[in-house]
């Protein structure tokens, strides 16, 4: 069993230069705890930057650094100043941090930041490769790194990698405006395991995928080349015993041991046992909505003026990217509200806000969930928020109530909060209102469902689910019925194929020889694939017949003067030798007048889609549709043709982003049989990617090699990854 290792953008342990000598405090709270399940005795390591600069670090400390970090199970990542302004504050946080929250007139595109983000996610990605095996676990987390996937990925292939985004995925419409869209989807995509907070962050991104790479997603799974990468939502606990325990250990704490804040907070409270505090926690964030919040205030005040000297705001904000020029001006808009606010309201015994700008220690947190009656918490878009699930943890009694923007990921797990739209004034003025006049019976019985919700779903919890899902899909081997067709099992296939007396091959052309185009007519065959194809068909004693849904017309033009054997149509047509194509089956196309108006419609309610007409069947295309609502209209139309066909002699067969309508009687496994059955062949093959192509790999022979192109559940013994695969296994033919 290999070791864990877990990537983040800072170690778990802060680093101290005192007098010449280097000290390692270990970090409290956030990741750092969440992770101590997985992090923990010698089988982990967590690689990150140490916070200092390599400007900062005398050389004669550098083996010290490594030493202290050695003891908490840690490595350093180095960088310099340089690197630190441009891929830390430069592209992750004017650049990522804005746009996946929404904020677009604040995101900075600029090449110089996202090439300084690339160079510093290589090195994570060396430091991670000059420590790992391939029997390792590789967790990468959140915004700073999304391109450390696919580097690692390229150079350690079988390894097996997670990643966690901690905050919002943006939608489909947000994120397109990226610059470096495709090159972010990529880096990703370099995990087996991508995890976010929510649903629907989840769909954001598995949107992104689709529109923007064109992958096919199955549910939460995507397919892309030889692996399948799983997306799953959890959403991120607290340490739940901790803040329980330090709450009930506060509340029992005697008068000589609470801190200074706590003693002033009874003072206050004992001057006026009727008003409450109402409290709000954030860092200092453009996200996190706190001027808005201090407006709303304002309005409430100003909606309800009978609260006025009942209710006093405690306004927690914590200094973050304070070198950031929209975090200096938030600071100082914050700053002259406050000021504005407290001028206008306050009396000589009342201020309505008290305001702190700083970080406060655990205690002084615990001393301001523990006594305020109300939590107010308004971001405007939030990964999670965990100072929500850290309040209501720490209300021992059962009271208290949690005012919660539905924007933040919290608010999926906590809807006995009082859940509100961060922007309507009206609605966060009755819901303080609705708060401050709960009775303390609502209170305990919303806050005992939060409860138990909470310490049950905890911060390991989230952790160990994680890494068991990261695991269970390692363990996966993603195999279908058939099995991969790897190099040993090729080399028994030609060889067996070399010393066939008579062979028979059946091969698809779309997604099997040739990759797929938004014009049909536009996938022709490159000179590489004639070469291919002559050489195959020139080979004595073997019969290649090229098999498709396409229609004669275009495969006459393509391949008659090759004089190559044809099936088309799915198994109309039939060309053996050069000659002129022959019907197969005797089929009807009376009923195409009635189905063409069908899909006339469909056409003109799904833009980018078309109707391809051929002699007796009829195909409508939506590749060049956006692929949600081209799966819808698929799903629709579906529905529709069913009904309408009936017990008529007629199929709809559902392709790679194509539907075709045709008879019953016709598929390309009739048209395989009755070629097979013409000559005693002792090597029978065939290959092809689509659903079409199941029907030839259930009729013919069992002995027959069947293989299908793509990772999908498959009647074919065999299944290869890409065209590139098939042409590399034909190849193999021409030896």
């Amino acid at each position: 069993m290999g070791k864990t290792i877990i990537i983040s953008n800072r170690l778990p342990v802060q680093l101290q230069i005192n007098n010449g000598t280097i000290t390692a405090v270990p970090s409290v709270g956030g990741l750092a705890t969440g992770m101590k399940s997985v992090h923990s005795g010698g089988d982990s390591l967590w690689i990150g930057w140490s916070g200092l600069t390599d400007e900062q670090i005398p050389e004669e400390l550098v083996k010290d650094i490594d030493i202290a970090l050695a003891k908490h199970g840690s490595s350093k990542v180095c960088l310099t100043a340089d690197e630190v302004e441009g891929f830390y504050y430069g592209f992750s946080n004017r650049t990522v941090w804005p746009l996946f929250h929404y904020f677009l007139e604040y995101s900075e595109f600029e090449l110089d930041s996202w090439e300084t983000y690339k160079a510093v996610n290589q090195k994570f990605a060396d430091a991670i490769l000059e420590k790992a095996t391939d029997d390792d676990t590789i967790w990468v987390h959140d915004y700073q790194l999304m391109l450390v996937p696919q580097m690692v990925r390229e150079r350690r292939p079988e390894i097996s990698i997670g990643f966690f985004l901690h905050i919002p995925f943006p939608s489909f419409e947000i994120f397109r405006t990226l610059p470096w869209r495709e090159e972010v989807l990529m880096g990703l995509l370099g995990a087996d395991l991508i995890g976010f907070h929510t649903y629907d962050y989840e769909r954001h991104f598995l949107s992104s995928v689709r529109r923007l790479l064109g992958l096919e997603v199955s549910f939460n799974d995507i397919s892309l080349d030889d692996r399948v990468i799983k997306v799953d939502s959890f959403p991120m606990g607290i340490d739940y015993k901790k803040f329980s325990e330090a709450a009930k250990e506060h509340n029992n704490s005697t008068e000589k041991q609470k801190s200074e804040l706590q003693k002033r907070l009874d003072t206050h409270k004992k001057s006026a046992p009727d008003a409450k505090f109402l409290l709000s926690i954030d860092r200092l964030d453009y996200s996190k909505g706190i001027a808005k919040r201090i407006y709303a205030f304002e309005y409430f005040l100003n909606k309800y003026p009978q609260y006025k000297e009942k209710v006093r705001l405690v306004l927690l904000a914590v200094p973050s990217r304070s070198n950031v020029p929209q975090y200096q001006l938030l600071k100082k808009e914050v700053d002259e509200l406050v000021g504005r606010i407290n001028g206008e309201f306050s009396t000589v015994s009342w201020t309505p806000i008290w305001y702190f700008y700083r970080s406060m220690p655990f205690e002084n947190l615990i001393d301001l969930y523990t006594s305020s009656d109300i939590a107010w918490l308004t971001p405007l878009r939030d990964g999670m928020n965990l100072v929500a699930k850290e309040y209501i943890a720490t209300r021992v009694d059962k009271t208290g109530v949690l005012i919660l923007s539905e924007m933040a990921g919290s608010a999926n797990e906590m809807n006995e909060s009082l859940l509100i739209n961060p922007n309507n004034f009206e609605q966060i003025s009755d819901a303080l209102h609705t708060a401050i006049n709960m009775p303390k019976a609502e209170q305990q019985r919303r806050n005992t469902i939060l409860q138990k919700r909470l310490e049950r779903y905890n911060v390991e919890k989230w952790a160990n689910d994680f890494m068991n899902s990261l695991l269970d899909q390692k363990k996966k081997d993603h195999t279908y019925i058939s099995r991969r067709l790897s190099v040993d099992l090729m080399n028994i296939v030609t060889k067996d194929f070399s010393q066939s007396k008579k062979s028979l091959l059946f091969i698809d052309y779309d997604g099997t020889l040739a990759g797929f185009h938004n014009d049909p007519q536009k996938a022709a065959p490159d000179d590489a694939l004639y070469e291919l194809l002559d050489k195959i068909s020139s080979r004595p004693g073997t019969d290649m017949y090229l098999i498709s849904g396409r229609d004669k017309e275009t495969f006459t033009k393509w391949f008659l003067p090759k004089k190559y054997n044809m099936i088309t149509e799915h198994g109309v047509w039939i060309s053996q030798g050069g000659e002129e194509f022959r019907m197969l089956e005797n089929v009807k196309k009376d009923w195409m007048e009635k189905i063409q108006p069908v899909l006339e419609s469909f056409v003109d309610r799904t833009p980018g889609s078309f109707i391809e007409e051929k002699n007796y069947s009829l195909a409508w295309h939506y590749r060049n549709t956006d692929p949600d609502f081209g799966q819808k209209r698929a799903t629709e139309l579906n529905t529709v043709l069913t009904s309408l066909i009936g017990t008529d002699d007629l199929s709809v067969l559902n392709g790679n982003k194509v539907m075709e309508i045709k008879s019953s009687n016709v598929n390309k496994g009739r048209a395989a049989m009755r070629v097979f059955s013409e000559d005693d062949y002792d090597f029978v093959f065939a290959i092809g990617d689509d659903w079409t192509d199941e029907f030839m790999f259930q009729e013919l022979p069992e002995s027959a090699v069947t293989v299908k192109v793509g990772r999908q559940k498959t009647q074919a013994r065999y299944y290869v990854d890409s065209i590139k695969n098939v042409r590399d296994l034909l190849d193999r033919f021409t030896i």
